[in-house]
């Protein structure tokens, strides 16, 4: 386990968790950014403020393709998401595959600056993806995610 000078709550992991194998399951496209050890402030100017305790109904709402919220990151901080449609920097490593697009850019450029966890959800496949410190991996189910999660946050 890590020691960090965040504090994040099991119950706000498993929203995450189920929110994604939510979206998942629908092939809804989502971007979650969560807050480590550095700050985001810098790269997270624009975008709509909010100051909601993470829930699932809230995630799958902002995410749910007709809802004005869904383009962007969704930005978590400790157990609250304080933005929605936060634009992200890109990557422009030429070793990223072509196939991802740019929710998989934006998360791998965050992740070339900061800290933080980037967790992608592919409108196309449904496939979840965990970015963190520039390295992507496939989440194979979601007790995957809840393990990443609570090792890297807890």
């Amino acid at each position: 386990m890590r020691k960090s000078r965040i504090s994040i709550k099991k119950e706000t992991i498993t929203n995450i968790v189920k929110s994604c194998g939510i979206l998942s399951g629908d092939k809804t496209g989502g971007l979650i950014v969560i807050q480590m050890d550095q700050e985001l402030e810098d790269f997270i100017q624009n975008g709509d403020e909010m100051d909601a305790k993470v829930n699932i109904p809230i995630l799958e709402s902002i995410f749910y393709k007709n809802s004005p919220l869904h383009d962007g990151a969704v930005i978590i901080i400790e157990n609250k998401i304080i933005k929605t449609r936060a634009i992200l920097p890109l990557s422009y490593n030429n070793e990223i595959p072509s196939r991802l697009g740019l929710r998989h850019r934006a998360a791998i450029g965050l992740s070339e600056k900061v800290d933080a966890i980037c967790i992608v959800i592919s409108e196309e496949t449904g496939y979840i993806s965990y970015i963190k410190n520039q390295k992507r991996n496939i989440i194979k189910n979601m007790n995957h995610l809840k393990i990443k999660l609570e090792k890297d946050l807890l």
